[in-house]
């Protein structure tokens, strides 16, 4: 590698970055044609860090950097050389020697060279980077996976107006990337502040591509294999449980949240109009839609566990992630006013019972019933959460029961006293019997009340 490096010294930033492309290419299509693997060698990666992304070598001048331009036709030769590389083990594993975080001061430089190659390849939709970035996502810890998003929402939602059509239009060309996106946006957006609210047309966006396919939030867990433990900092296999975060906590977080308003005036010192209060509503709709679909998804999971032998062994929406969500619609309603949030409270609970409930019965929320108790105990009454808290009883056969007794379907909810059943009522006599009406000659016709 030290004669290369000389060589590569010698030419101009672009010209080194496509010659680092080019024996990358060459080195690890050689090794992937190896069995077993052999390790790889550390001197691609310093060449890459060097010549690539331009970090300085000890007792070596600076290198040189890519200009605006330069940078523009470089992005350009990475995307053209993804389309066209064939092997898609080449390509992944030339995509990871590039991108995959090293903890040094590179990463600043790789992320943002991600963001904009990812960028382009949606723009231009280059199938195979984004596939490629999918499976990056996958594979990289969670703080990296928000910053590419981020990159991303800065691109189609903050440059330009109408840019979010050209990211849109990527559901069809890789689904996989999209499950990967979603994940990492909702990571991105909790809600937990005005700033931490999702864009209206990113919401807009992932709710339409959820209504239409509701399966494309399954697509990484149906098709990954399940290890024995999920690793600790990386994305979750869904983007479930922070879509029901975004369902439960929407109601509270937009009424907490303040209009851009002063003494009557929009910060550009005009009158404001109605398009602030029209949005949120619009808002309001979409989470309820993307509430049902969630729920349609949570229903769909059951099959697809029992299948992959995981009922009751792997729960896709992680303990503590609703331990948290819990703590924090407790939180929010004790901040906002009960009086004049009463009904956003009450949607917000409505959601969440909903949710639990049907994540339960599903196996994706591995819970019992004295898990639930404990965790909402301090939330707010709601009749519904009450139900669902309360749970259903196994009853014994109908044989068993004394005669007159009604079993009930639920236990009494919590903080309410349960009563003895009533005693069985005594038996009526026998009615009279009526004699047979004839409708016809010779045609016996039984009397029959009208409905």
């Amino acid at each position: 590698m030290s004669d290369i490096r000389h060589s590569l010294l010698r030419r101009d930033a672009l010209s080194a970055a496509k010659e680092v492309l080019y024996h990358l290419d060459i080195y690890f299509g050689s090794q992937l044609q190896s069995v077993p693997l052999p390790l790889v060698d550390k001197g691609p990666l310093e060449l890459v860090e060097e010549f690539v992304f331009q970090a300085p070598k000890e007792r070596s001048p600076p290198p040189k950097k890519l200009n605006s331009l330069q940078e523009l036709q470089w992005l350009d030769i990475l995307c053209n050389y993804f389309q066209e590389q064939s092997k898609d083990s080449v390509r992944q594993i030339i995509f990871s020697s590039l991108f995959s975080p090293q903890g040094n001061k590179v990463d600043d430089s790789r992320m943002a060279l991600l963001g904009k190659l990812v960028s382009m390849a949606v723009a231009i939709c280059r199938v195979p980077v984004l596939e490629c970035a999918a499976s990056w996502l996958q594979r990289t810890p969670a703080v990296y996976c928000v910053r590419l998003a981020q990159a991303l929402v800065d691109d189609y939602c903050s440059l330009l107006p109408g840019c979010i059509q050209r990211l849109k239009q990527i559901f069809n060309a890789s689904p996989r990337f999209c499950c990967q996106f979603i994940t990492a946006v909702t990571m991105l957006y909790d809600l937990s502040s005005d700033d931490l609210i999702p864009p209206q047309d990113l919401l807009e966006m992932i709710v339409s591509w959820i209504f239409e396919d509701p399966r494309l939030i399954l697509i990484t867990f149906l098709n990954t294999p399940i290890a024995a433990s999920q690793p600790i900092g990386f994305l979750e296999l869904t983007p479930l449980s922070g879509l029901i975060r975004w369902c439960v906590k929407a109601p509270l977080a937009y009424k907490r949240r303040k209009p851009p308003v002063s003494n009557g005036l929009s910060l550009n010192g005009k009158i404001p109009d109605d398009s602030l209060a029209g949005r949120e509503k619009d808002g309001h709709l979409w989470y309820s839609k993307l509430h049902l679909s969630v729920l349609q998804v949570l229903m769909l999971l059951q099959g697809h566990l029992t299948e992959k032998n995981l009922y009751g062994r792997l729960g896709l929406i992680p303990l503590d992630h609703m331990v948290s969500l819990v703590e924090e619609i407790s939180r929010l309603s004790d901040e906002l006013n009960p009086l004049h949030a009463a009904k956003e409270i009450e949607l917000a609970l409505d959601r969440l019972a909903q949710a639990l409930h049907v994540a339960m019965a599903s196996g994706a929320l591995l819970w019992t019933r004295e898990d639930l108790r404990t965790v909402c105990s301090r939330l707010p009454h709601n009749n519904l959460l009450q139900l669902v808290i309360s749970g259903p009883v196994q009853q014994p056969t109908h044989a068993a029961l004394p005669p007159g007794f009604y079993p009930p379907i639920h236990t009494p909810p919590l903080g309410y006293p349960t009563h003895t059943a009533h005693p069985a009522m005594p038996a009526h006599p026998a009615l009279p019997t009526h004699p047979v009406q004839t409708f016809l000659p010779g045609m016996a016709f039984p009397y029959r009340p009208i409905r």
